[in-house]
């Protein structure tokens, strides 16, 4: 499998310490769960609801709740945009500024007594997704019958400009080793294998600082290279480890370190999922950083508070990272949203003909060949054929184009064609 150096520019949002933005006048709260929006909604016009009160539950499979992030009234519904670029139904909450938080938080003292089963129902009931973009029940990764011998944690974080997660470790170390140890405990796991990029050597420092008790726990450094944090090539990475379907084939579970800290949270103070760390960045933005952003919050709020962007430039949106991430105009917090990038618009350029170079096969991570989806987009039997399946949208075929074709965009339509 392979993969590229790329240029990451993460050190533009670690100028400036963890910022939190916590006073929208009002949320905007999707009734969407992992791209489902078969959701029932729980609340009507003139509700008085809690920070932390159920407010929608998909329907089906992966009964996943979602939450008011403030108190105060429900005043009506209303479409927003979410990270996927999608327009979506949201509950409109006006803000009281009250803080005012649903029955039922409490502190749970010692994690490593709860039982399995109060471990699943507890992550399930307080919403808590994969943070790290995909949005994915974290609560069915662990309502597995097969035995798990590995927890992977996932903090490389190889898209360009992001550093959520970075910070997460940061300021949350003790935390995340606290609910690591608790997960191995409670579901019986053999070790956990922490990986970071060899380029961040200061966060393995701020590990070791807490890690001698942890004795299942060990720290790994992985190749800078793009895409590093996916699934399926870190497992290859630190374990050698091929798999089929999903790695708990395999024995293994891997979660984002961002998520790891949600689950602490759910199961120390039975907070569910209502906020997140959030990287604004890019060279559109004046003073780039991290902020504590509840879920439902208007993006450019954020960006008033934190500074605001340079009003000169013509510039873009983008939620997610510069290789994976959507083009929107505006854009709501939601729990996969883990970077906001304001950057100038260039993306304008010359599109050549195809070259017929192959650099977009040979860096493909999965395997597939991009300039044969493009050539055969019409013909969806052709592309059948093709695994166009196995794309992971990581951008790299269109990164490294030097006609300047979109293709990712190419084996996305490709996707949808195949897929219907």
């Amino acid at each position: 499998m392979s993969g590229l150096k790329i240029p990451k520019y993460k050190e533009m949002s670690m100028k400036h310490k963890l910022n939190v933005y916590s006073k929208p006048k009002y949320v905007y709260i999707p009734l969407i769960s992992s791209n489902d929006e078969n959701i029932t909604v729980l609340v009507n016009i003139g509700d008085y609801v809690f920070k932390g009160s159920q407010i929608g539950r998909r329907k089906g499979n992966f009964k996943t709740p979602i939450f008011s992030s403030v108190s105060g009234s429900v005043i009506g519904f209303e479409k927003r945009t979410i990270s996927s670029g999608k327009s979506v139904k949201c509950v409109v909450i006006e803000n009281d500024f009250k803080e005012k938080i649903e029955k039922g938080f409490k502190q749970v003292k010692k994690l490593n007594n709860i039982t399995k089963e109060e471990f699943v129902e507890t992550i399930e009931n307080c919403g808590i997704v994969g943070l790290g973009g995909a949005g994915f029940p974290t609560y069915v990764k662990y309502s597995t019958h097969q035995k798990i011998h590995t927890l992977i944690v996932n903090a490389v974080e190889c898209e360009p400009y992001i550093t959520a997660d970075y910070f997460i470790i940061k300021e949350k170390c003790e935390e995340i080793l606290e609910m690591i140890d608790a997960i191995l405990e409670i579901n019986n796991i053999d070790n956990c294998i922490i990986a970071i990029k060899t380029t961040n050597k200061s966060l393995m420092t701020i590990f070791n600082k807490y890690i001698g008790t942890y004795l299942k726990i060990k720290v790994v450094l992985v190749p800078n290279i793009y895409p590093m944090g996916w699934e399926r090539k870190l497992i290859k990475e630190v374990t050698g480890i091929t798999y089929e379907k999903i790695p708990s084939e395999k024995g293994i579970i891997v979660n984002n370190v961002s998520t790891i800290y949600a689950m602490y949270q759910a199961l120390k103070l039975n907070k569910p999922m209502i906020e997140r760390i959030v990287t604004f960045s890019g060279f559109g933005l004046k003073k780039p950083q991290n902020v504590l952003v509840k879920v439902g919050t208007p993006v450019d709020e954020v960006i008033n508070y934190i500074g605001g962007s340079y009003k000169t430039k013509k510039l873009v949106m983008i939620a997610g990272g510069p290789m994976m991430g959507t083009k929107v105009d505006d854009l709501v917090i939601t729990p996969e949203v883990n970077s906001v990038l304001i950057m100038e618009d260039d993306f304008e350029c010359d599109v050549q003909e195809c070259l017929r170079c192959g650099k977009c096969i040979n860096v493909c991570p999965a395997n597939i060949c991009p300039v044969l989806i493009k050539d055969n987009i019409d013909d969806t039997s052709a592309l059948k054929s093709m695994n166009v399946d196995k794309c992971i949208s990581c951008g790299l075929c269109s990164y490294i184009c030097p006609a300047k074709i979109n293709v990712r965009e190419y084996v996305s339509i490709a996707k949808e064609k195949v897929g219907k």
